[in-house]
């Protein structure tokens, strides 16, 4: 009898752990549509045993079975395209880290839905903080860079600061067939800059130039300005002959006057006719069309008197680039000299040709102010060593037009979108057309996975079994890559968990059967008494 009564408590164990492995296998098939859940399989194993006495001598006998331990499988499942950015998945090791604002808790998910709150923080569903570093943007370019420790990723009125204008570049084709249309064709050279007049409106007439492109430039406040450059070809008849077929145009960059904060040992520019006059120059052009050399003069920081006497107008400094520059203060100071204004800004200007080896003129003359050029074209000089651009200024026989300009001045802008790359670096996109590297995605692995615990709302927490957590970036070291604008979906086997489900409800009807079976026999002993 007791060996019976053994035998309903045996199945009554089989019950138990096979409806256990049931309620798994429900479980992981109610998960299977879970964003980052990771499948748990059941092991079971044999309960003690009691002694036996055999013919053969002492032996066992089982009692059933038991739980051994449930199994997580964390690899990897298929992944979802998305339509948010801040959507990610991990496509190697790690778990994202975020943490419980309110009892600052850290939680670890393979479940990458992010979203931002209203106070700029970067969450996920449950509101727990999304921990990253802040990225280093003195390091942009030489791999992933952070500082300060891991913490919470909040992007909180973000603004790209503005950057003044440091270089302009304008590629021109200039109809070699125009006419000279300055007023003062007896003197070939520097016509548009002793016609310019900052005091008229407007300060340059129609009749006196040929063909003109402007340009908007920043401060550093990111105020914009427009910078236009006149141009006229050089039609006297010495110059056309020395020019061996070729042509040379002048021209003039130039601003708004009432803009022109330069002053010069006292003098405010904005009251002279020369106020908005940044550079005059030439362009010299072969038979061919082609830019062979160039001349560039700003205004001299000791300049007296007329300020458009060609005297006080010598060579452009050249700028490490090898291009010629001139100085614009559009914010002005009452108390700064020309030179050594600390809201001036210094402006290259390509045409497409350069100086490869800028010194400290970089030009190959000596020539000491503009007034020495004099009317032939044998007195303009050119660069040291000139470069010319496959896509320089030409002066082919059609219509004037520009073919291309740029500057690398921008206004402040205000983050309108982000992107984050295989690394975690999260870059934010401004409505100035900029980027900026902002945060760094953390990760965490541990030694042992298995010793997680399951905190639900796809959370796991760190245990001792787990180990401490190592954080990293992604991409590096023992870490995944991170994916965005995708999802990392369940990793359940539909097949599989159809498998387990039928080998668990056999088995649960085989140990009910036991049970029964175990019934019967007791009826029978009962009935013995009859």
């Amino acid at each position: 009898m007791s060996t019976l009564t053994g035998a309903m408590y045996t199945g009554i164990a089989g019950l138990s752990t096979h409806s256990k492995g049931i309620s798994v296998v429900g479980n992981n098939l109610a998960n299977s549509s879970t964003v980052g859940y990771k499948s748990t399989s059941i092991q079971f194993e044999d309960m003690f045993y009691s002694s036996l006495h055999t013919a053969n001598g002492p032996d066992q006998i089982g009692h059933g079975s038991s739980v051994s331990t449930l199994y997580s499988d964390f690899s990897a499942g298929s992944y979802e395209d998305t339509a948010s950015p801040t959507d990610v998945a991990c496509t190697g090791k790690g778990f994202f880290v975020v943490t419980d604002p309110t009892t600052g808790r850290n939680y670890y998910t393979r479940a990458g839905h992010f979203s931002f709150n209203e106070d700029g923080y970067l969450i996920n569903a449950q509101g727990y903080r999304v921990q990253g570093w802040e990225a280093d943007p003195a390091h942009k370019g030489n791999g992933v860079s952070t500082k300060g420790a891991l913490g919470d990723i909040r992007f909180d009125d973000l603004q790209s600061p503005p950057e003044a204008t440091s270089f302009m570049t304008l590629l021109v084709n200039l109809d070699k067939d125009s006419e000279e249309r300055s007023a003062n064709p007896t003197d070939p050279f520097f016509s548009l800059q002793q016609e310019w007049d900052g005091t008229a409106d407007p300060p340059m007439g129609e009749n006196s130039y040929t063909y003109q492109s402007s340009m908007v430039v920043y401060d550093e406040a990111g105020g914009s300005h427009e910078v236009t450059i006149y141009f006229d070809p050089v039609q006297d008849d010495s110059v056309v002959s020395d020019a061996g077929g070729g042509q040379v145009w002048e021209y003039i960059i130039t601003c708004d006057p009432s803009e022109d904060g330069r002053t010069i040992d006292g003098q405010e520019l904005s009251s002279t006719s020369s106020a908005g006059l940044l550079m005059t120059g030439t362009l010299t052009f072969d038979s061919s069309s082609q830019l062979t050399g160039m001349t560039a003069f700003t205004l001299n920081g000791a300049a007296t008197g007329d300020l458009h006497d060609l005297t006080n107008w010598t060579p452009a400094d050249i700028g490490d680039d090898g291009n010629p520059m001139f100085t614009a203060n559009f914010s002005g100071s009452d108390n700064a000299s020309y030179t050594g204004d600390a809201e001036a800004l210094n402006i290259g200007i390509d045409f497409g040709i350069h100086d490869n080896t800028p010194s400290a003129t970089g030009w190959d003359s000596a020539v000491a102010d503009a007034s020495l050029i004099g009317s032939d074209i044998a007195n303009l000089f050119n660069f040291e060593e000139p470069v010319i651009s496959s896509n320089a200024t030409t002066a082919y026989g059609r219509s004037s037009s520009t073919l291309s300009r740029s500057q690398d001045g921008y206004p402040p802008g205000f983050l309108e979108d982000v992107e984050i790359d295989d690394n975690g670096v999260i870059t934010g996109i401004f409505s100035n057309d900029q980027s900026m590297e902002l945060y760094v995605l953390g990760l965490a692995d541990f030694a042992n996975y298995q010793g997680l615990i399951n905190e639900g709302g796809n959370l796991y927490s760190a245990s001792g079994d787990s180990g401490l957590p190592i954080t990293g970036v992604a991409g590096t070291n023992q870490f995944g890559s991170v994916a965005s604008n995708k999802l990392e979906l369940s990793n359940v086997d539909y097949s599989g968990e159809m498998v387990d489900l039928i080998r668990y409800q056999r088995g649960y009807q085989s140990n009910s059967k036991v049970i029964t079976t175990v019934d019967t026999l007791l009826q029978e002993a009962i009935n013995l008494k009859r």
